[in-house]
């Protein structure tokens, strides 16, 4: 594919978008303010120059990304408002009004793979600097951070043995379906009855019946295992297309709830792991963690998130802020003197130990960090919003990397959802002192 590039003209037929849309709408005027030249060199930087079709305008697609997570829409739904809504269509660089799509959904989920975390970081590196010059933030909050981690689930169903057990037996069942490989019995009428009876006799509390259910569900799943793997012996072809799910397959049925190390909780998303934060509601959750920075102070435009990274292997809190501090200094290009956080981060791996408070911590404490240690708490509520409006609550794109930049990007949507508000606050604001204005000139 050849480097993007956005020949987008006025259409004469078709009605120009700055002539039926209100350009002081805070849309408009957010879009004039986001330096799309630096995201474009960002996103055309993972196109080579050469022969085939032009990508999308990187405007479009970082438009898109902004729009989708700043209002919680998905991919369909996106594309619907999109022809509906001239504002979107005038945020993504369109000059005249679009009754098509100009591209096809599925060219966002391949710009997502194209991009991944290290070019879309540059969304909310740009977000911050439109807060920068807007006043909605200020450097000296930049260098007063809090830095707390939550866990971002994925789209999951919650995993019980037999549920585990029965989906792995009718994906293998029907992999060889669709590879003709005969075999001497499928089982599933049998495997699910058996998967709702240990539901039916675990809620009874006839454990020993559940248990032998299980043992059941195990048996015909190795029954299978060893038959497909009899019939594909010496076939390099099919041995290598069933190889991944005999694998996983294999992991499930062996697997144990007290064993230690890593486990397999969905068959379509090998990659999320068991987290435990201590909340009485939710003592597990099934996804990865993500750390979230944002200021301790009080900026202008909201509290902005500075550092958002989605980190695997369920990794200790107090290893993570070291990596993670360097990572918003490069980002923001600010160094943090004061670094706030909870216990969770006792033993932590920062090299300048005496810039993180930890919350209860006597030692060191003058008066203003003691005010600072009081809004340490400012982040729980930025975690909330990012996940319930953001779509950070439920990840659907899928493997690691679709983790890392699900949490990129509701960062991003977040940071831009506060900069709408805070320009539609100070439109309100210009025009109440206009009016408060003209009628003592009209006196004088």
């Amino acid at each position: 594919m050849s480097k993007p590039r956005d020949d987008r003209q006025k259409d004469l037929l078709l009605p120009a978008l700055d002539r039926i849309i209100d350009m002081g709408h805070p849309l408009v005027r957010l879009a004039a303010l986001i330096d799309w030249n630096i995201l474009n060199e960002r996103f055309s930087s993972v196109c080579q120059a050469g022969s085939g079709q032009p990508g999308l305008p990187t405007r479009l697609i970082a438009g898109l990304f902004i729009l989708k997570h700043m209002h919680n829409l998905s991919d369909e739904v996106l594309c619907a408002r999109w022809i509906e809504n001239p504002y979107y269509q005038y945020f993504c660089g369109e000059l005249s009004f679009c009754h098509r799509l100009p591209f096809d959904r599925s060219s966002m989920t391949r710009w997502r793979q194209r991009l991944g975390e290290e070019q879309l970081v540059a969304l909310i590196q740009e977000s911050l600097s439109v807060a920068h010059k807007t006043g909605a933030i200020g450097p000296k909050d930049l260098e007063r951070v809090v830095v707390d981690t939550t866990v971002q689930p994925k789209a999951v169903a919650h995993p019980t043995d037999a549920r585990l057990l029965h989906r792995a037996i009718i994906k293998l069942v029907g992999l060889a379906k669709r590879n003709r490989v005969p075999l001497r019995q499928s089982y599933l009428r049998l495997a699910k009855r058996a998967a709702i009876m240990t539901g039916r006799y675990t809620h009874a509390h006839q454990f020993k019946r559940a248990r032998r259910q299980l043992k059941f569900l195990r048996t015909r799943l190795g029954r299978i295992i060893r038959d497909i793997r009899r019939k594909i012996d010496g076939n390099t072809v099919l041995e290598a297309r069933f190889g991944p799910l005999l694998g996983l397959a294999q992991q499930v049925r062996s697997q144990d709830q007290h064993q230690r190390g890593p486990k397999v909780y969905a068959l379509h998303a090998p990659e999320v792991e068991c987290i435990g934060k201590g909340k009485a509601r939710a003592p597990y959750e099934f996804g990865c963690k993500v750390s979230i920075a944002t200021p301790v102070t009080s900026p202008k435009g909201g509290q902005f998130v500075l550092h958002a990274k989605a980190l695997h292997g369920n990794p200790f809190d107090g290893h993570t802020l070291g990596p993670v501090i360097a990572d918003m200094e490069k980002l923001t290009g600010v160094e943090v003197r004061h670094i706030h956080v909870d216990k969770g981060y006792r033993g932590h791996n920062h090299p300048h130990r005496f810039r993180v408070w930890i919350s209860g911590q006597v030692r060191r404490v003058t008066a203003s960090i003691r005010r600072e240690m009081k809004r340490r708490a400012a982040v729980e509520p930025v975690i909330g919003h990012v996940k319930a409006e953001h779509r950070m609550d439920r990840n659907y794109l899928k493997r690691r990397l679709g983790d890392r930049i699900n949490a990129v990007l509701a960062a991003a949507g977040y940071n831009f959802g506060l900069l709408l508000r805070w320009l539609a606050e100070l439109l309100r604001v210009i025009i109440r002192a206009f009016f408060e204005t003209v009628p003592a000139r009209n006196i004088a």
